[in-house]
């Protein structure tokens, strides 16, 4: 049988808001018997754009990760509400809008942290998928539509075809490890949860600091090589993909002009700054084109 799933681009997101805009637009005020009842005026969105900022300038990366319901297979959400939240053959969960009234513990359920409070009714409420529109013949959901740069591509394939595609395209889904069984799967998710490391190569030459293109310069962690690249035309070198906290590292660079290394403890992703190789000073006559 054919289920909803949902991808999300997470190196397309530029947090513009308009999929949580949408969301508000649908809810506030709106009322769907069966669905979900209005949506507090003031209240948290059911769509949430997380922000991780990395490194420090002038190497600095932003990345957004727009976080919603799962509709999780194994939801734990079911787990403790019970009747109160039921899970529809096509793969999308909803929170009964009338049983669900006074169950704040239903709230603290989800891992994602995707429920939400509406104090004024005394309900938890969440991402429907936009169910109630998928079911008047709409083709995707409101966030898919009302995005610019196309995060989100909803899906409804069968659950085998789904994994073959998540494998093809190295799709991964949020804390797997917890079973949950997600149906919201994210590509690029490395881009939010490793690091980098990077610097800048330079010179003293000609009584002037210049950028050095073209040094080698290699990742060494516990004495081997396990990543080489060169400074760009900026001088600027990168090693991405590091996993977080992942301890001591160094970085070693070669050039015509001289040879220089860094130490590094890597936590979360570092710019070491300028790293100047050579001489102290070097004629310019001197430099190899």
């Amino acid at each position: 049988m054919n289920k909803w799933n949902l991808i999300i681009n997470v190196g397309r997101c530029t947090n513009c808001y308009n999929c949580v805009i949408a969301d508000r637009d649908e809810h506030v005020g709106n009322d769907f018997p069966g669905y979900a009842a209005p949506a507090a005026e003031q209240g948290e969105s059911t769509i949430r754009i997380r922000r991780r900022v990395q490194g420090s300038a002038p190497m600095v990366e932003t990345v957004y990760l727009p976080v919603m319901c799962n509709h999780c297979d194994n939801a734990p959400c079911q787990k403790v509400g019970g009747d109160a939240i039921s899970k529809r053959d096509d793969g999308i969960v909803i929170i009964d809008p009338v049983k669900a009234r006074g169950r704040r513990d239903i709230v603290k359920s989800c891992p994602y942290g995707a429920i939400v409070w509406n104090e004024e009714l005394q309900l938890p409420q969440t991402w429907i998928f936009d169910a109630h529109l998928l079911d008047s013949d709409w083709t995707i959901p409101r966030c898919q539509q009302a995005c610019p740069t196309d995060v989100f591509e909803a899906v409804k394939i069968d659950d085998s075809a789904m994994k073959a595609r998540a494998k093809k395209e190295n799709l991964r889904r949020l804390h797997e490890k917890l079973g949950a069984e997600p149906r919201v799967w994210y590509r690029d998710l490395d881009r939010w949860e490793t690091c980098f490391i990077g610097g800048s190569v330079s010179a003293l030459i000609g009584g002037r600091v210049e950028c050095v293109k073209d040094a080698k310069v290699s990742l060494v962690r516990n004495g081997a090589k396990i990543e080489e690249t060169a400074s760009d035309n900026f001088g600027d070198f990168r090693f991405d993909g590091i996993p977080a906290n992942s301890g001591a590292y160094r970085i070693e660079i070669r050039h015509a002009l001289g040879s220089v290394s860094r130490d590094c403890e890597l936590s979360e992703s570092v710019y070491l700054g300028e790293l100047a190789v050579g001489p102290v000073d070097v004629a310019e006559d001197d430099v190899s084109p």
